[in-house]
């Protein structure tokens, strides 16, 4: 093996990400060395091309990681040379903070961010602590498993702790490269879904991909065009607009919530009323941890879940990311 491995680096604060040759490196007490092979581009990679956590530069960024486990350090009891293995967004936790100790493993107090606390995947090899990485099951490729470590993992968490039953009226509100996946899981888990986005564009890939209604939210109110249909459960806002947000919020029927995973950092205007009466909500999800990653990709292998994905080599990483937005719907970088 090299001494070397090739990757793409985000060098400074909003510059174009550079190509690199770094040392291959070696996995420590508890660590474990990953040959990457799949690498998804995501939204979240601006964290390190933009230092937005102010952790420091140069990093290299990539959270959405498959690939085989290389070699492992002292104390890796859980991973062997040759398993397959994803990392994503969730790249480790301390075990002994308050959070920790209820297993509440992403609120960590010292949690660790893949590609912006250390080196992510937009490289041959990562070294990741042994309690980030997911088994990535056979009947998955590495291109697909790539976007379920963040894009899946979020949706589908997101989804199965929304309060919605089978059943139930969800709404997917944008479908691009989390609403797509978002749309396949709450089809499978037997929601009644309702597609939102703008146009009709993508009304037909919408419903091939299991939606029951579509919604085209340029021609009139999202949310009224919801209580048309009768009201939404819930709401899946994967588009970061806290103007759409506050729309499609009056779609929800009473007891109803409106789970965020996508925000453009600004206040989302719901009136309280809306809120008080009816006893509707405004939440979030954050990610999750590596056991999750797992259930996300076991119920996608159980149930014919799919990113669609666009494949483009590690060299392209820096188009890559200026374009994800017109990707259908992922963008993987195989190395």
């Amino acid at each position: 093996m090299s001494s070397t491995m090739r990757a793409v680096r985000a060098v400074a604060a909003g510059k174009p990400f550079e190509a690199a040759v770094l040392p291959v490196p070696e996995p420590g007490r508890g660590q474990v060395r990953v040959r990457v092979h799949a690498c998804g581009v995501c939204g979240g990679d601006a964290v390190a091309r933009f230092d937005a956590l102010g952790l420091g530069l140069p990093r290299t960024p990539g959270h959405e990681v498959a690939g085989v486990v290389d070699a492992v350090g002292d104390g890796v009891t859980a991973w062997r040379p040759g398993d397959r293995v994803g990392v994503g967004w969730h790249g480790g936790h301390c075990f002994t903070c308050r959070a920790c100790r209820r297993g509440d493993f992403v609120n960590c107090a010292e949690r660790q961010i893949v590609g912006a606390t250390y080196d992510g995947g937009y490289a041959e090899y990562l070294v990741a602590p042994q309690a980030a990485l997911a088994a990535v099951p056979d009947a998955l490729a590495f291109e697909e498993a790539a976007p379920l470590m963040c894009a899946g993992l979020t949706t589908f968490n997101a989804l199965r702790h929304s309060g919605a039953r089978p059943g139930d009226t969800v709404a997917v509100q944008g479908i691009g490269g989390l609403g797509h996946l978002a749309v396949q899981y709450a089809d499978r888990m037997g929601f009644r879904v309702v597609a939102v986005n703008r146009g009709r564009a993508k009304e037909e890939i919408a419903r091939e991909l299991g939606a029951d209604e579509y919604i085209d939210s340029s021609a009139s109110s999202a949310g009224a065009e919801l209580q048309k249909l009768g009201g939404a459960r819930v709401v899946l806002a994967t588009v970061g607009s806290a103007p759409l947000q506050a729309d499609i919020a009056t779609g929800l029927t009473p007891n109803g919530r409106m789970v965020v995973i996508a925000n453009d950092h600004d206040p989302i205007p719901v009136p309280g009323d809306l809120l008080m009466f009816g006893r509707r909500e405004v939440t979030g999800w954050y990610s999750g941890h590596a056991a999750d990653a797992e259930d996300a990709m076991e119920f996608a292998v159980l149930t014919g879940v799919r990113p669609m994905v666009e494949t483009r080599p590690l060299a392209d990483a820096e188009d890559a990311f200026q374009t994800m937005g017109k990707a259908r719907f992922r963008t993987v970088l195989t190395v």
